[in-house]
């Protein structure tokens, strides 16, 4: 009897553990929710989805604001963040039209036209996406080809402008980056900076706005760091919005986000990014970027394209 009670626990315990960790993952990628549901207080529910600038946490402290300046300012809709844990992870997400509205980057951007999302908005500074290659400041690294046979880390493959621009200017200056180049993609922003503080690679792509956060966060170790090389730039994260969504409400967004710099609140939310301005833009905008995407195929390395 002992001997069946316990068999019977051991299957209940097995049964809440796998149940466990299938509660710990993303939601499964083509999962979508039907957004014309009323929750209890009467507002329809539309998913906002930023691509990972940022770890999670970060990604809300940063983000999570402005939805609330959103949020209170609707009228019979609701915006929620989602953050993901990792490129590949918005990335199916974002195709498999999860999103309601949507802040990608700008190969995301590109790559969620044909799947039925069209470019609204934009952030503005187009002057900083750009990649910056950081090394220690006890670095040896003369001369960009010195970077042969070195390791390099980077956010994730299809990070554009710290992944992505930065290999195209390895690429442009002489260096076969798929043979040459020990390429490390380690997962963040946050991450890719911390392997060259830690010694683990010879140098670190990322970009300015993380490596601002930074600079704030940890000023002793981004002391020992600094920017070595810094590449050329393209149009700037994207705003994409689902081809079902209702038009007046993609418009009363639009207006309230490209707004947001002619008042001290708003431009309290945009320096937490930080963004001078959000501004209108269409598909046509992200066009540098298409032809960048169809270089950077010939020349660096294969990559989806839209």
């Amino acid at each position: 009897m002992l001997r069946g009670i316990a068999v019977r626990l051991g299957r209940l315990i097995a049964g809440a553990l796998v149940l466990a960790v299938l509660g710990c993952g993303d939601d499964p990628p083509d999962y979508a929710p039907s957004y014309s549901e009323k929750p209890a207080e009467g507002k329809s529910i539309y998913l906002f989805g930023v691509h990972p600038l940022h770890n999670p946490e970060t990604l809300f402290a940063v983000y999570q604001p402005l939805v609330d300046y959103l949020n209170a300012r609707l009228d019979g809709e609701r915006l929620e963040l989602e953050a993901s844990r990792n490129y590949a992870a918005f990335e199916a997400k974002l195709y498999a039209r999860r999103y309601a509205f949507a802040l990608p980057n700008p190969y995301q951007t590109v790559m969620s036209l044909p799947r039925g999302y069209r470019v609204f908005g934009k952030m503005g500074d187009d002057d900083q996406f750009r990649g910056i290659i950081l090394v220690r400041r006890d670095s040896p690294l003369a001369d960009i080809t010195d970077l042969r046979g070195k390791a390099v880390s980077y956010p994730a493959p299809t990070a554009l402008a710290a992944t992505m621009l930065p290999q195209a200017f390895l690429r442009q200056h002489g260096l076969d980056v798929t043979r040459q180049v020990d390429n490390r993609f380690v997962g963040s922003q946050e991450s890719s900076i911390m392997n060259v503080y830690l010694g683990n690679v010879a140098a670190g792509a990322t970009w300015p706005p993380p490596w601002r956060k930074f600079q704030m966060d940890e000023p002793e170790k981004a002391a020992q760091m600094k920017v070595k090389w810094e590449t050329p730039t393209l149009p700037n994260n994207g705003l994409v919005v689902r081809d079902d969504i209702p038009p007046a409400l993609v418009d009363k967004i639009g207006r309230m986000l490209f707004t947001l710099h002619e008042s001290e609140e708003g431009r309290m939310l945009l320096a937490r990014m930080p963004l001078s301005r959000f501004e209108a833009a269409d598909d046509g905008t992200y066009r540098p970027v298409i032809d960048f995407l169809a270089w950077f195929n010939a020349n660096v390395r294969q990559v989806d394209l839209p």
